[in-house]
């Protein structure tokens, strides 16, 4: 018998009504009915260095994150997020007034956007953007302003113009991701500049997440915003274990940030999950001290990826588009006589055994989006190339 209600109001509140489940899961499920690979979501398929989980069962043993850990997060791991900085990037934060520790990057984007907006605050953010920025910003009642990224000789670019003309005298925040998800752009220094000088001059504050900061290829430099002129107290920067470390169940993210923000932020954070993976914090601080040789040769190992599998996507017929970070390869299908990504995807898993994700979920402009594919490449060497010779049935 169904349960009577007293109202017919819908249960869910409508200011998520709109965004339904998240195409990751129904992508992911045809993956799992069809058998098919899936280059859908973006978490690797193998783990981490050896030593790091190892630093997770000493943790566990020892006691140490078993029962609820500081809510700011351990102070081993503050520590090595600031020391990390410091080193990475010459930004000196304090590890008990300017780290924050979360259970991931989405509760530090969550927390971040619930703390410092308002209803009726605007959020002028970089599109395509990840799909758990909308949702947060429609939870904390703000309008988002989208400025889209859009293809330009190989490469999604930032219109400058466009940025400063997004901005009104309703803007509150500036919603940056670089490297950028989903379309691989790393923003240049020039881009990044004249974005802290729009912030500066129209004092806005910045959420950056910088997630895939470590994951940059061809040369390209990832370049802290808190780092420029005017942008080190108004700047909330969000980093993560699990795209460097390989270890994204572990769920261990941070902001960094002047002590204001910082407060902020907690204050959200705490109602919350107000605390997280306490033993893995333990271990992603042993993580953030390995020496830049690990980084190093895991940049080199997901470049190979990547062109591993661009070349095969080319091969089968799609536009690539080659990022300069992050593990994701943005495709144009319209080389194939496609234009719905979609309808694409969903048909992909039966076609060829794959399974992409539609860029068009991560635009407000679906129109702009629709002829786009991105497919992850942080997967094992064999399961690409499987995936690359399936993929070679849409080219006849």
């Amino acid at each position: 018998m169904a349960a009577m209600t007293s109202s017919a109001r819908p249960f869910l509140n409508r200011s998520l009504a709109a965004f339904g489940t998240t195409i990751f899961a129904e992508m992911s499920a045809l993956a799992l009915t069809t058998g098919a690979i899936n280059l859908g979501q973006g978490f690797p398929d193998t783990d981490g260095p050896e030593e790091i989980r190892e630093a997770a069962v000493r943790a566990l043993r020892d006691g140490r994150g078993n029962q609820y850990p500081p809510g700011p997060g351990v102070p081993e791991l503050r520590a090595a997020v600031a020391a990390h900085q410091e080193r990475r990037y010459g930004l000196s934060f304090d590890p008990d007034t300017e780290v924050l520790v979360t259970a991931g990057a989405t509760e530090a984007i969550a927390a971040s956007l619930l703390a410092l907006l308002e209803p009726g605050d605007e959020v002028v953010a970089l599109e395509p953007y990840y799909d758990s920025y909308a949702a947060c910003i429609a939870m904390a009642g703000a309008r988002r302003v989208p400025v889209t990224l859009r293809p330009d000789q190989g490469r999604f670019r930032l219109d400058l113009d466009e940025l400063r003309a997004a901005v009104t005298d309703r803007t509150r925040l500036l919603l940056i991701n670089t490297p950028h998800n989903p379309t691989g752009t790393v923003l240049t220094r020039e881009e990044l500049a004249a974005v802290a000088e729009l912030a500066v001059a129209r004092d806005l504050l910045v959420v950056t997440d910088e997630v895939y900061e470590h994951l940059v290829f061809d040369g390209a430099e990832h370049l802290p915003l808190a780092g420029f002129p005017g942008m080190r107290e108004r700047t909330v920067t969000i980093g993560s274990a699990g795209k460097t470390y390989s270890f994204t169940g572990w769920k261990v993210g941070w902001v960094t940030a002047a002590p204001g923000l910082v407060a902020a932020v907690r204050s959200a954070k705490q109602y919350l999950t107000y605390v997280a993976s306490g033993p893995f914090q333990h271990a992603v601080a042993e993580a953030l001290a390995l020496p830049d040789s690990y980084l190093a040769g895991f940049r080199a190992d997901m470049q190979a990826k990547r062109d591993l599998l661009a070349a095969g996507l080319r091969d089968a017929g799609f536009g690539v588009f080659i990022p300069s970070g992050t593990y994701f390869v943005t495709t144009d299908i319209r080389p194939l006589g496609e234009s719905d990504g979609f309808a694409f995807c969903r048909a992909l898993p039966e076609r060829a055994g794959v399974v992409a994700i539609p860029n068009a979920v991560f635009y407000d402009h679906r129109d702009e989006g629709a002829p786009f594919v991105r497919f992850a490449f942080c997967k094992r060497t064999e399961v690409l190339q499987e995936a690359v010779q399936r993929l070679k049935n849409l080219n006849g």
